[in-house]
């Protein structure tokens, strides 16, 4: 066995510069599997990779000791499960369907092999109820006597770390380098843990992981989308995020709709925030989004709408709870309209495909789009709120007959 190793699905920017650092230099052996062999290749040649922290003083961290396992290595992979100390998932919902099975495989080989020692999971992905999601796929897959919640720790995590698009020139001087701002606190389930929990610098267990989630989701990233939906909307020549806050129109929407969601948050979740608490981290968030070294792009935080704009994401999930709550919510409803005018571009000038059928959608009018295509908004009992939305939006596009 190998303790002090982290053997992490997906070598992407959050894989890399967040999970991997963080292990990475508390001295745990990072090993990565990706389907992309160009970084694979490129990781166990060098055994290392920088991280470059774009801050009012930047700074280079060398992550050391690591190696990388080809994603389409299945049998080189579920020995590795069945040796490392501890797992991460950063691969994206959509891949999930793809390193399940080999997980699994590696799970019981693991069991036969150590039959007392259990894995913990980290699932470094921004979603709600991640470990329902994990677990039921993972009962699919598993043999039906193998003690699933006994030795696998599924443990959900805040993953509040900005991470930027790297340029093609970036990439260019050396594909393994990851841009990253200096925040690097990881929060993670503390209950969710069946072996012991690493005692590392940068990792904050939480007792209430869910209540952090919807911190993240609910303040974090709804704030992040008003700031690029009504940031692009007032100023469509903008790249950046932080270009766009220096409009006070915009720094004000986004903070009066972060400050609406906190209030309902408070509600929701009394005994872990206090409405002092969500303001100084409102206030936080807003000075690292304006972080001018971190170059983060509208185009990277407004893109790919069907997701955003869906029933349990960062608008709508808000008004659900805020219904729940009897609360307020007219300033988070105000904002989302703004992501029904998005189309930002890329470096190269190209939207994000979804975001082009969204556009397709968007066709056939706002209640077909809302009904239908985003939300299910009718079929959770909240049609109102298709009149809400459509109110509070000039609709300035030709609408073609559905």
């Amino acid at each position: 066995m190998k303790n002090k190793s982290i053997l992490i699905f997906g070598a992407g920017k959050i894989g890399r510069s967040f999970i991997g650092q963080v292990f990475g230099l508390s001295g745990y052996e990072v090993i990565f599997s990706d389907v992309n062999l160009e970084t694979v290749n490129l990781l166990n040649e060098r055994k290392s990779y920088p991280v470059v922290i774009k801050g009012e003083q930047e700074k280079i961290l060398e992550i050391p000791n690591v190696r990388a396992v080809s994603g389409l290595d299945k049998q080189q992979l579920i020995r590795e499960i069945s040796e490392a100390g501890i797992l991460a998932v950063s691969v994206g919902k959509n891949a999930f369907e793809k390193v399940i099975p080999v997980i699994a495989e590696g799970l019981i080989m693991r069991h036969k092999e150590h039959p007392t020692l259990p894995m913990d999971i980290i699932i470094a992905e921004n979603m709600r109820s991640a470990s329902d999601f994990i677990r039921a796929k993972l009962q699919e897959t598993l043999p039906g006597d193998y003690p699933l919640d006994s030795m696998v720790g599924l443990v959900e995590t805040s993953i509040g770390k900005m991470v930027p698009i790297m340029t093609h020139d970036d990439l260019k001087k050396d594909p393994l380098v990851v841009f990253a701002e200096p925040y690097n606190n990881l929060i993670v389930d503390k209950k969710a843990f069946r072996g012991e929990i690493p005692n590392l610098k940068d990792l904050s267990p939480k007792e209430n992981i869910k209540a952090w989630v919807d911190r993240k989701l609910f303040i974090h990233n709804l704030g992040h989308a008003v700031t690029a939906y009504f940031g692009s909307f007032n100023h469509p020549e903008a790249t950046y995020i932080y270009e766009v806050l220096d409009d006070p129109q915009v720094y004000g929407l986004a903070k009066d709709a972060m400050l609406q969601s906190a209030n309902i948050l408070q509600a929701v979740y009394p005994n872990d925030f206090s409405m002092e608490d969500l303001t100084l981290h409102i206030e936080d968030l807003l000075s690292r989004f304006r972080n001018k070294a971190l170059k983060d792009t509208i185009f990277r935080v407004g893109q790919d709408l069907f997701r955003k704009l869906g029933p349990d994401d960062r608008f709508l999930g808000i008004i659900r709870l805020a219904e729940k709550m009897q609360l307020p919510y007219d300033k988070i409803l105000k904002a989302m309209t703004y992501a029904f005018y998005f189309d930002a571009k890329d470096e190269d000038g190209n939207r994000f495909a979804n975001d082009i059928i969204f556009e397709d959608c968007l066709s056939k009018g706002m209640e077909f789009t809302l009904n239908e295509e985003i939300s299910n908004i009718d079929l959770e009992g909240q049609g109102q709120l298709t009149s809400q939305v459509s109110k509070k939006i000039t609709f300035t596009r030709t609408l073609c007959p559905s």
